[in-house]
């Protein structure tokens, strides 16, 4: 075997004797509260389907619709001929519910963000992100080649000291507004004030606040009330929206600047059109269907309330992202596995996609879920806590310890 491969092969093994080998499941089916993993039905509490829209059948009318409208592929990239008359209608249709003049379609999130940021800086400026950033805005401040600078999980003021310092003709901003792993969310308004105040933009990402926060799931930086031309707003639409893609809104010279330099908008194929009437679709539902957004922060308050008892505590959150930090890899290997056999899927969520020591079950709530679901979540979790509790009295019983 070339010697490469050994390598590989060993750093293999690394992963799995520090339980951080990752598996794929196999999942048949539509996505909803109920997932069928591995031939397997499972009480689901693993995807961002937030508002439960992936498999609501206005979406599924209205991606029939486009395919016999349009059919299946795009074929060639938005800037030759892949750029449909629904999309159009589609990006009009965002700008409008996140309210700001302008949007543009991407094909994912993250290629959004990989190429807003390198449009807007380069050489001799400069980024600045949280330090709890999601990937595609760290890897895409990375490539933009401009400095990059990190401060402190939502420390605004570190943030500031970062900022005076900085005599960069282009300063950027860039944050998750709802952060993915731990469910809080960034202080929008003081972040665009020290924009304003240092001439700096703001690129907001709001993949896990998009369709759950704000009025009518309008968003986060409509959840604040947040009106400014230096925001650069991203979400994404395979989340809350239920379908794919995502798409950056703002000022409008700023969007027709990422039309002409984005790179993974420009140089790839543009997304199917029937993805586009989902979503229009979709976002239709959002604006008249807002009690799937009431129902879903009573599900929040209801699981909080439940577990607060529990030795393995939720970090604050009033998103549909709850988690529950156990700090020990094993220990959340070890949970997921007593939740699967009691029927339940929550994924474990263990380094490097989070910090050392921070092992958690990532809860994820949707309105799709009923009170009663959650409930049964509450129960299985508080059995676990027993199960290990008792476990660890034993253990100590057998190494000649007291329990107090």
């Amino acid at each position: 075997m070339p010697e490469l491969l050994n390598q590989i092969r060993a750093q293999l093994d690394a992963l799995q004797e520090q339980k951080l080998l990752r598996k794929r499941r196999i999942v048949e089916g539509p996505q909803g509260p109920l997932l069928t993993v591995d031939g397997r039905q499972y009480l689901a509490f693993c995807n961002n389907d937030y508002l439960g829209l992936a498999n609501h059948p206005a979406l599924h009318a209205a991606a029939q619709s486009g395919l016999e409208q349009y059919g299946v592929g795009a074929s060639a990239s938005a800037l030759i001929s892949g750029h449909t008359s629904v999309v159009e209608e589609l990006e009009q249709a965002l700008a409008e519910f996140v309210g700001m003049p302008r949007a543009l379609h991407f094909s994912t999130g993250y290629m959004a963000n990989m190429g807003t940021i390198p449009a807007l800086v380069g050489v001799g400026d400069v980024v600045f992100s949280d330090r709890l950033n999601h990937a595609c805005l760290i890897d895409g401040a990375r490539l933009s080649g401009a400095q990059f600078r990190i401060y402190p999980h939502n420390d605004v003021a570190r943030l500031e000291q970062l900022l005076a310092k900085s005599n960069s003709p282009r300063k950027l901003v860039v944050t998750d507004a709802v952060f993915s792993m731990d469910g809080d969310i960034a202080p929008l308004p003081e972040l665009l004030a020290l924009c304003e105040k240092y001439d700096a933009w703001l690129l907001v990402d709001d993949a896990h606040g998009f369709g759950v926060l704000g009025p009518q799931g309008r968003g986060s930086v409509a959840h604040f009330g947040l009106k400014s031309e230096r925001i650069l707003y991203m979400g994404t639409l395979g989340k809350a929206a239920g379908v794919a893609g995502a798409f950056v809104a703002g000022d409008a010279t700023l969007i027709e600047w990422l039309l002409q330099r984005a790179r993974t908008y420009i140089f790839t194929t543009a997304s199917p059109p029937l993805l586009a009437s989902a979503l229009l679709a979709a976002v239709k539902l959002m604006q008249e269907e807002d009690w799937r957004q009431q129902h879903l922060q009573q599900l929040i308050a209801r699981l909080r309330n439940g577990v607060a008892s529990l030795p393995w505590p939720l970090l604050p959150s009033t998103t549909a992202v709850q988690a529950m930090i156990v700090q020990d890899n094993q220990l959340a290997l070890d949970l997921m596995e007593g939740l699967r056999q009691q029927g339940i899927w929550v994924p474990a969520i263990r380094p490097p996609t989070v910090p050392k020591d921070t092992a958690r079950l990532r809860i994820s709530l949707s309105a799709a879920h009923s009170n009663e679901q959650v409930d049964q979540l509450i129960s299985a979790l508080h059995a676990l806590a027993k199960q290990h509790a008792e476990a660890d009295s034993r253990s100590m019983a057998r190494n000649g310890n007291t329990v107090e």
